[in-house]
């Protein structure tokens, strides 16, 4: 046996574990999603609780009045809720377009804090720190900037919170809404409910886990308040912040009618800085809690870590070892002596691929169609190669930074104006 068959073994019997883990998450998020589609959301609750929603924005005037005329929607209370806006050292007219909607709803409590490149300008943490400062609500709710959640999300987050005093937080389903707007986002379409909806679900059937996306859930303020606010080291301080639930003994739900619709990345440009961000924000928090993934007393949350190290550290090197023996088999420079054996496995893996990104989209009216399995297999060859890239950035771009101390500031997406496609009145809300 050659070196490059260790390899290829490696490769094949790490991508095939993961797959079928994922189809085996797949399986319990369909179950999941199902059971919870046969109901409304909703639970009884004796009284609603006074809600801060915070949104964290910088440079968002493309996007933010749109956000603020979904929140203004809400079927909550509304003398039970309020909006701060936290515009972060914006460089546009954000503070005009936010004053204006304060004029057209004086009946609302929005509360705008504008700030400058002192206090603010240090990244989506320290811009949630500031609000939480004169937040009011004893529960709190996050929205990105170019959210529209649909007017029943925050009812249905916040009921099933204060459902069960073990829930730390609640956490929504978001979707594509610029879908249709190119290739990528198409196939960020495809990844946002296979690997982000339908994993979030069939962690949290198996294993009571799953984390907290960023935007559109709902947080105990108490547990924040202990916790010391958000980190402001971190880039994906979602992350960190579910895992230090974990730590503190509370769990995390997954309720996915309770919808928000995002703006994606229509761009490479702008995906590829996005999600490298994404890569070292999860490196960061894997980094500071590995060590739980030994501590016995750390209980579920060491199946978080170990998933986390997984995709970050496992499918990663497989994926690299494997496009390695392709090119070196192309270059005639050695080869796999597997042979048939090694072509089977690899072809019945990408049809798992295929198999576990179905399962999600048959679960979403009008998303299982051929286009979308033909996006699907076309994907696994382009899109999931550009992931090894990032990740690859990431983990240079993560290890510079530590060495040269560097400091964290925003580095948000760049926004688009949007078209309205009427394809997407056909999709589930």
């Amino acid at each position: 046996m050659t070196f490059l068959d260790v390899l290829a073994l490696y490769s094949i019997f790490a991508i095939w574990g993961l797959l079928f883990m994922n189809i085996v998450l797949s399986m319990g998020g369909f179950v999941y999603i199902m059971r919870t589609y046969r109901t409304d959301g909703h639970k009884s609750i004796n009284e609603y609780p006074m809600v801060t929603v915070i949104v964290p924005a910088h440079n968002e005037s493309i996007v933010i009045r749109k956000t603020m005329e979904a929140l203004l929607k809400f079927d909550y209370p509304g003398d039970k809720y309020e909006i701060i806006v936290i515009n972060d050292n914006s460089s546009d007219d954000s503070a005009q377009v936010l004053k204006n909607i304060q004029v057209d709803n004086p009946q609302a409590r929005i509360i705008v804090i504008n700030t400058d490149n002192i206090v603010g300008g240090k990244g989506k943490s320290n811009a949630l720190n500031i609000a939480l400062s004169v937040a009011s609500g004893s529960v709190i709710a996050i929205y990105d900037a170019d959210n529209t959640p649909e007017k029943q999300a925050l009812k249905i987050l916040v009921e099933n919170l204060m459902s069960d005093e073990k829930l730390g937080a609640v956490i929504g389903k978001f979707r594509t809404r610029n879908k249709y707007a190119s290739l990528l986002t198409r196939f960020v379409n495809i990844e946002t409910l296979a690997y982000q909806c339908m994993t979030q679900a069939g962690r949290y059937f198996f294993f009571k886990l799953c984390t907290i996306p960023g935007t559109n859930y709902v947080i105990r303020r108490e547990l924040i308040d202990r916790m010391g606010g958000w980190d402001v080291n971190a880039l994906a301080e979602d992350t960190e912040i579910s895992f230090r639930l974990y730590r503190m003994g509370y769990y995390i739900k997954f309720m996915p009618l309770a919808v928000t619709w995002e703006q994606e990345p229509q761009k490479l440009k702008q995906w590829f800085k996005q999600r490298t961000r994404w890569v070292k924000g999860n490196l960061y928090v894997l980094k500071n809690n590995f060590k739980y993934a030994f501590d016995p007393k750390a209980g579920r949350m060491r199946l978080d870590v170990i998933y986390y190290a997984l995709v970050y550290l496992t499918m990663f090197t497989s994926l690299i070892f494997s496009d390695m023996i392709f090119i070196i088999g192309i270059l005639g420079l050695g080869y796999v002596t597997l042979g048939g054996f090694s072509s089977l496995l690899w072809e019945m893996a990408i049809l798992l691929f295929i198999l576990n990104v179905s399962i999600t989209l048959s679960v979403e009216r009008n998303e299982f169609n051929f286009s979308n399995i033909l996006l699907t297999f076309f994907m696994l060859f382009t899109y999931a190669k550009m992931w090894v890239l990032v990740v690859f950035n990431g983990l240079i771009q993560g290890i510079q930074d530590a060495i040269y101390h560097k400091e964290v500031v925003w580095d948000k997406t760049e926004r688009f104006e949007e078209i309205l496609d009427k394809r997407r009145k056909n999709t589930r809300q």
